[in-house]
């Protein structure tokens, strides 16, 4: 689902004037922190919208050209340092009006409130008590300026940013993915498959990560499809919840499993190949046929778009598979570490 932070514009972004009417360009003056901590919001995978109860313009008795400078200025400026927002919402309306639409009423939020977004893992960011009360209208979290620095602020959002929800509906399979790579809330898989289900649990225990899974799949043809669709959903919320990858230590290796050992190279640098170096000596682990094995990973490596380089020897076909979810999950974890104070692509590129 899509999420969204809500921007305050007066008192949040800039300054609020003496007489609270941003009409001239010489009252365009930004909260300090602001431009860097909307800047640092980049790439998490919200949109960006301004909300506010000044038109932008200065009062609406006055002609709206005389006052649209002051607004451009600040779009142009945000956007030159890489800050685009992708909607605005604005309610010009008095307090005696009584308007729904003026903040912290919700009546100019209605597309935001169709169910394609996730309103709980949403933001409201402004700088009066009515910006908080918005938030609880909308069910929403707040922060506001002046309890917290705008560097405060980016970094409870982004510390707080990396999860991710898959729904994923075949003929063959119904997935539910939630991934939070940051180890927040509940975890719990149902797979169907109560071996992969103890493999996945390993990403849990090992890879630090709050994780819920839940598939329907047709079982009774054979174990493929929940094997493959589960490791396509898990990839894609791999991916999405790393978000753009800053700050990110992009690999992870290495794990020894009893008699056996088990070695994980992993890259997310945005390209997928799979390299396998494992021998199954059994037709089955539980109730998974090991030849899946192979397959769940090759999923999971299109679908995160990293690289996996998998070897594993040993004479327990148990020790093997659980040494190879465990190396995984260690693998997993020292990838997506993330420094929150460090907003680098770990790339020469540019890009990942």
């Amino acid at each position: 689902m899509n999420k969204v932070i809500f921007v305050d514009r007066d008192g949040t972004l800039l300054k609020e004037p003496f007489d609270e009417q941003i009409d001239a360009l010489d009252k365009v003056e930004f909260v300090p922190g602001a431009i860097s901590g909307l800047k640092a919001l980049m790439g998490l995978g919200y949109e960006l919208v301004m909300a506010s109860n000044q038109d932008g313009l200065g009062t609406p008795a006055f002609p709206e050209e005389t006052f649209w400078p002051a607004q451009n200025f600040l779009l142009k400026t945000l956007e030159g340092e890489g800050v685009v927002f992708n909607d605005f919402l604005i309610d010009p309306s008095f307090p005696e009006d009584k308007s729904p639409n003026r903040k912290p009423g919700i009546g100019m939020f209605g597309k935001y409130l169709d169910g394609s977004y996730d309103l709980s893992a949403s933001w409201v960011i402004g700088d009066r008590e009515t910006d908080r009360q918005l938030a609880a209208n909308l069910g929403c979290r707040a922060l506001l300026v002046g309890e917290l620095s705008w560097a405060q602020i980016a970094e409870t959002i982004r510390s707080s940013a990396r999860s991710a929800v898959v729904a994923r509906k075949t003929a063959e399979t119904d997935i539910y993915v939630k991934v939070d790579l940051d180890g927040k809330g509940e975890s719990a898989v149902d797979t169907g498959l109560k071996f992969l289900d103890h493999m996945l649990t390993q990403l849990v225990h090992h890879g630090g990560l709050a994780l819920e899974i839940r598939c329907k799949g047709d079982l009774e043809v054979d174990e493929h499809h929940t094997m493959e669709d589960v490791g396509i959903a898990l990839g894609e919320a791999l991916r999405k919840a790393l978000g753009d990858k800053r700050g990110i230590e992009r690999y992870g290796f290495a794990l020894p499993m009893d008699e056996s050992r088990a070695i994980v190279l992993l890259d997310f640098g945005g390209r997928s190949e799979l390299v396998w170096d494992v021998q199954f000596t059994r037709e089955y682990v539980g109730d998974v046929p090991t030849e899946m094995f192979h397959h769940f990973f090759k999923s999971l490596s299109n679908a995160m778009q990293a690289n996996l380089y998998i070897q594993a020897r040993g004479e327990n076909n148990h020790h093997l598979a659980e040494g190879i979810f465990k190396a995984f999950a260690r693998s997993l974890k020292q990838a997506v570490r993330r420094d929150v104070f460090s907003y680098d692509l770990p790339s020469s590129k540019g890009l990942l």
